[in-house]
């Protein structure tokens, strides 16, 4: 069997980060979310189809020809035209039955075999609390689709389609006769509309998790998560005497933790990364390789990608440092609103509230802050853009893209 994995959108709701990076190469644990993907596929797939676009070199740079053996074959969607385009392109190279999936989301591997396994076209779907955000489906007591709306102005249902299918190959006939949607698209929801009157077409209820990426900070709700899931301490590197470790902690290979640290679990820490000396690590905490967390700094419930510094006196609370940051002493971010309300940020131009209690910093790769740099709840910096000494950051640092 084979795999379709959409991994060609731009993905401009998870910038700063997705400005130097496609959205598959997001790392949570310390792993980029394709690689979790593949993982996940691996038992029981033969092959992969990764439809790319954005960026897609370095995709394909990141993975080469193959994984674990399974051949990896790349489409070119030069032009994204919606997720049904992304499958329609695929036609010359998929011959049986195969899975089709978002590739910004995780799925828990028990639930993407069972889907493997089903006799009929279906989808994987969840129960949710705000149907209104997703497309939602009607089915009758054999879990056989009725009708598939997408974001419903009158919800009928919580039953929501989270981006996992299994087709076969009769759905490309129905994808070239499609009708384009509003934005000019051709829409996999439609098709299957489409497919369930003609055919049929089943759901599958998802007994494990789903997480999906929709925003930058849903990278950090995942990779909570995803520690959760680690079972014990594992120490590759080099504990100094005066250091202290507690819960579930993974530190890899190369790494120095220096006396007076503290590393509370939930936490990872990459390969070759120096931490301490006198500085504290925080459960929910992800730090990637060739990092470096110095005197007196805090690092809690955030995830560091590769090289990135904290290297004194900062605070880095529920945030994002993009590869390459580099903290200027004394660079803390604010975490918490003084009224009690959800953080906010700026997505694509809108006020989006966050829903979350906590909500620090979302810094863009090779970001250099100048020292006692102070940044608001919710704000972010673009990659390559920089603040001066004692600067606050009140609104969001918007450089090129």
């Amino acid at each position: 069997m084979k795999a379709v994995i959409f991994c060609a959108g731009k993905s401009t709701r998870t910038y700063p980060l997705t400005v130097t990076r496609p959205k598959p190469l997001l790392p949570i644990l310390n792993r980029p979310i394709i690689e979790l993907q593949l993982e996940a596929l691996c038992p029981f797939i033969d092959e992969f189809v990764l439809v790319v676009g954005y960026r897609e070199e370095m995709i394909r740079q990141h993975l080469g020809e193959d994984w674990k053996g399974r051949k990896i074959n790349y489409v070119l969607q030069e032009e994204q035209r919606g997720t049904g385009h992304a499958v329609l392109i695929c036609e010359h190279v998929v011959d049986g039955p195969f899975i089709a999936m978002n590739g910004d989301d995780l799925f828990d591997p028990e639930d993407l075999k069972n889907l493997s396994q089903q006799k009929r076209p279906s989808a994987l779907v969840k129960e949710v609390p705000d149907p209104k955000v997703y497309g939602i489906y009607e089915t009758d007591m054999d879990n056989k689709v009725k009708r598939l709306v997408e974001k419903p102005k009158i919800v009928f249902s919580n039953i929501a389609n989270i981006g996992a299918y299994l087709f076969t190959p009769e759905i490309f006939p129905i994808l070239h006769n499609t009708p384009l949607s509003e934005r000019g698209e051709i829409e996999i929801t439609s098709a299957i509309q489409i497919m369930a009157e003609k055919m049929g077409f089943w759901v599958l209820p998802a007994k494990g998790y789903w997480l999906p990426i929709g925003y930058s900070w849903d990278l950090l709700k995942a990779n909570a998560f995803l520690l959760d899931y680690m079972t014990e301490t594992k120490v590759l590197g080099k504990i100094m005497p005066g250091a202290w470790v507690e819960g579930k902690v993974f530190i890899d290979e190369g790494t120095l933790v220096r006396p007076g640290s503290i590393i509370e679990g939930p936490a990872y820490i990459g390969k070759n990364c120096t931490i301490g000396p006198n500085c504290w690590i925080r459960p929910y905490t992800t730090i990637g390789n060739d990092c470096r967390v110095g005197q007196a700094s805090e690092i809690k419930n955030s995830i560091l990608f590769n090289h990135a510094f904290a290297p004194h006196q900062n605070y880095v609370g529920d945030s994002i440092l993009g590869e390459g940051v580099n903290l200027g002493c004394g660079t803390v971010t604010a975490n918490v609103r003084h009224d009690g309300l959800s953080p906010r940020s700026v997505v694509n131009g809108v006020l989006i509230d966050t829903n979350l209690k906590k909500l620090g910093a979302i810094i863009g790769d090779g970001v250099h802050t100048g020292i006692l740099t102070a940044i608001y709840p919710g704000r972010k910096m673009w990659p390559y853009t920089f603040t001066r000494p004692g600067e606050i950051v009140e609104r969001d640092v918007i450089g090129e893209e």
